[in-house]
């Protein structure tokens, strides 16, 4: 069995994030999304693994490489354009040849992984495998309907009136038949060889497609408040370390982990939280479900439920909370006392800030 891993997207709801990073290379708990799901796969078995990428080709293959890091081994498969997931099967036809795979959108976090999925799909092997779940705006996805034997009936693309509430989660199984339907579909209204059209094509040929709802944490982290919300849940689990330096004027409470060569200077560091390596953070306070990345400055700030990307300065600042502040970002503190700052920063931003 093969991976599919789609990198190839524009990121348009995180920029100005994206304007210069891969969407799929955002870090969660210092760690980019898209390793999170690499790993999952390989934990599952799968070590051939396919990524599919657009424009940011080079970053993605800087930073995944051959595989090897993660016990993979890992192929680039250019798509010249984003024109949809099916497409995506099109652009790998020939790296795919005839065997089973797993679909799997780089940008996508499930807790727990998808072992138990695969497996299923392994034992069972129906011609697809779709994951789904419940979601409180169907509008924003691709929908699923089932019947009464839970069977898959209709399958629509992010509809205006949803007959449904279960939405797609960005993993998906096929076996080879899968080819022919992506053949026999057109583009959408909106341009794109869309994947539901295909599952729904070999619905309708009467070919099976295997439904596995799920209740657990599964986010799409394209936008910002997703992003944040998964970087919380991550830090949730994550294991405390004081392999920085940390005086005796300071204080950490709770899950928090200080990576090598940082240092915690006179401060409150309250967990789960991560201080990535080479960073300072002095005279300063770091709430709850907040990482902090590689070589960071945090100087006589407050900030909380944070994404702070490396090599960024944040000074005087006051108290930043709900934020996702890019790379070689500075914020700076102005004349003027502070109530809560929420930010959405690009790379190499400089800010000033009331203080």
């Amino acid at each position: 069995m093969k991976a599919l891993v789609l990198a190839g997207g524009t990121g348009s709801r995180l920029r100005p994030i994206t304007h210069t990073s891969a969407k799929q290379l955002v870090p969660v708990a210092n760690k980019p999304v898209l390793f999170y799901g690499i790993e999952s796969l390989v934990a599952a078995g799968i070590t051939e693994i396919g990524i599919v990428t657009g424009d940011t080709a080079p970053e993605i293959e800087a930073a995944v490489g051959d595989g090897t890091r993660f016990g993979a081994e890992v192929s680039y498969l250019p798509q010249e354009r984003p024109l949809g997931l099916a497409h995506a099967v099109l652009v790998a036809r020939d790296w795919l040849g005839d065997d089973d795979f797993v679909m799997y959108l780089g940008d996508n976090f499930i807790v727990g992984g998808i072992t138990e999925l695969v497996e299923g799909f392994r034992a069972d092997r129906p011609d697809a495998g779709i994951l789904l779940t419940k979601v409180a705006d169907p509008t924003a996805f691709g929908v699923a309907e089932l019947d009464a034997e839970g069977r898959v009936t209709r399958l629509e693309e992010k509809p205006a009136a949803p007959r449904s509430d279960l939405a797609l989660v960005g993993v998906y199984l096929f076996t080879p038949a899968v080819h022919a339907a992506v053949r026999a579909i057109r583009p959408s209204a909106r341009g794109e060889l869309e994947i539901t059209d295909a599952i729904q094509w070999l619905v309708d040929q009467g070919h099976t497609v295997s439904p596995t709802v799920i209740s657990g944490y599964w986010k799409d982290t394209g936008n910002v408040a997703d992003m944040l919300e998964v970087n919380r849940s991550v830090l949730e689990d994550v294991d405390p370390a004081r392999d920085g330096t940390v005086d005796a004027d300071s204080e950490l409470i709770g899950r928090v982990r200080v990576e090598a060569g940082a240092r915690v200077v006179r401060s409150r560091i309250v967990g789960p939280a991560v201080i990535g390596r080479g960073s300072v953070v002095t005279d300063a306070y770091v709430g709850p479900s907040t990482s902090v990345a590689d070589d960071c400055v945090i100087t006589s700030s407050e900030v909380e439920f944070s994404i702070v990307l490396s090599g960024s300065h944040i000074a005087h600042a006051g108290r930043i909370e709900g934020s996702l502040i890019g790379r070689g970002v500075r914020v700076t503190g102005a004349d003027r006392a502070p109530r809560a700052h929420r930010l959405v920063l690009g790379d190499h931003s400089h800010v000033r800030l009331t203080t």
